[in-house]
């Protein structure tokens, strides 16, 4: 039986996000997550899909990428477009290790967006891993997998979604206890407010207490406490109506 994964949408669209943002990506979004965040915008993802072969995925992913076709990334390094799994978590399928392990062969630059909850060492050293450290007003923050900061490298990178001055507390606090400045990239999001038509009973609640902070309030904490890490906007949510999906 061929390989196969339950995909909720593939699309062509701009990274939103990370070190990579602006650049045209293919996004092959995995259907499921075991994770609740309180800030979640992709709940239809949690079960929304429809299962199909390495061969069909890997066909539509050359058909997106067709008119790319020998160009590549700033300074010549990369083949455009890029490839992004997101999810959902996409850990949760066994199969994208070797879907991925299949897309860098085929010469594509692969990015996995992966919740930090599941062991990222099987995933192929070329990809580069942008993992979250959940922060306690997720409502996930004790899931979060401690045992990942050992195996990420200098191409990954670590995310991290602030929605309260708890967060921002919190999260300075990983970056001097792991040091984790030392290790890869850091990118701070702020949390988008959900629209009515994303938000969903089955997300957990932000704790009780937590004060929340704005967009101007993290940049400016940033700045203020000579932050190392790279402030990141949703560019997708700035383009487009926030609540649209495949973008």
């Amino acid at each position: 039986m061929s390989e196969t994964l339950v995909i909720n949408e593939i699309y062509l669209s701009l990274q939103g996000e990370s070190t990579f943002a602006g650049l045209p990506c293919i996004f092959l979004r995995l259907t499921a997550c075991d994770l609740r965040c309180s800030y979640c915008d992709t709940v239809y993802a949690f079960t929304e899909g429809k299962r199909r072969t390495f061969a069909d995925i890997m066909a539509r992913v050359a058909e997106l990428a067709a008119p790319y076709q020998q160009r590549t990334g700033p300074g010549g390094s990369g083949r455009l477009p890029l490839v992004e799994l997101t999810g959902g978590e996409p850990l949760l399928q066994k199969n994208s290790v070797p879907l991925m392990r299949q897309l860098c062969d085929a010469g594509y630059t692969v990015l996995l967006e992966t919740s930090g909850a599941h062991d990222i060492s099987p995933v192929d050293p070329r990809v580069h891993r942008i993992m979250d450290l959940k922060c306690p007003a997720s409502g996930e923050s004790a899931r979060n997998r401690v045992e990942n900061l050992a195996h990420l490298k200098a191409t990954d990178e670590i995310k991290f979604v602030i929605g309260t001055q708890e967060d921002y507390a919190w999260v300075k606090e990983q970056i001097r206890a792991h040091q984790l400045a030392g290790i890869c990239p850091l990118l701070c999001s702020w949390v988008h407010p959900l629209t009515a038509a994303q938000a969903s009973p089955v997300l957990q609640r932000v704790p009780a207490g937590h004060t929340p902070i704005t967009r101007q309030e993290l940049v400016e904490c940033i700045i203020a406490d000579a932050l190392p890490v790279r402030f990141q906007a949703q560019l997708h949510k700035i383009i487009w109506p926030p609540e649209q999906r495949g973008v």
